[in-house]
């Protein structure tokens, strides 16, 4: 899974590609990691597209056990399993839908190199498409948080990365993962195709 990507861009820039109000947010471009905020695009009930800031990554159904009081925070920061109860009432419904910015995501390589024994960071693009969009969630349970969906990985990211890889959708899909019903949203989880990508 990624923990890291970038949205090199403005949110005026974002509204204009996804056809949203950027509202007052001021994001200017840069890298997202879990915890942090970062703009994503909402549906109003009237239909438009609005963008608004969020926390990456849902706060997990807390225990308070004695033996997990001194851990640290981890929030889910991608939707693997959409049948889990955890997940599968937000995603059937269109209100809880948002479309996430990224000019760019990293993936670390599954194999250290035999020569240093590190791990390569790799980045992945979509030419086509210097802002596109993953499919995402969000909640407003006890942080105004957002989340990814994953799938399984493309021959290009599966040549490094074998786990998964975020659901990225095509800009024709975009008013269907915000507006249809789930059995018809769901068959957009699927990977996007290796030869519209780049990777570094």
């Amino acid at each position: 899974m990624t923990s890291l990507y970038r949205l090199d861009t403005t949110a005026q820039q974002i509204g204009q590609v996804f056809d949203a109000d950027p509202g007052k947010d001021p994001w200017a471009g840069g890298y997202i990691v879990p915890g942090k905020p970062a703009p994503v695009v909402l549906r109003s009930n009237k239909g438009d597209r609005y963008i608004a800031p969020r926390i990456w990554g849902v706060p997990q159904p807390q225990s308070f056990t004695t033996a997990n009081l001194n851990q640290p925070y981890r929030p889910v920061t991608n939707v693997r399993n959409l049948e889990s109860p955890f997940w599968i009432g937000t995603l059937r419904h269109t209100e809880f839908r948002c479309l996430i910015p990224v000019t760019a995501f990293q993936l670390w390589d599954d194999n250290p190199d035999p020569r240093t024994g590190k791990r390569r960071q790799h980045s992945f693009a979509v030419p086509s498409e210097p802002v596109f969009a993953f499919a995402g969630i969000w909640r407003d349970s006890e942080v105004v948080s957002f989340a990814y969906l994953t799938t399984e990985p493309n021959s290009l990211i599966g040549g490094v990365h074998a786990k998964s890889m975020p659901v990225i959708l095509h800009p024709e899909d975009h008013e269907t993962w915000l507006s249809a019903d789930w059995n018809t949203a769901q068959a957009l989880v699927e990977p996007y195709p290796s030869q519209f990508m780049t990777m570094d």
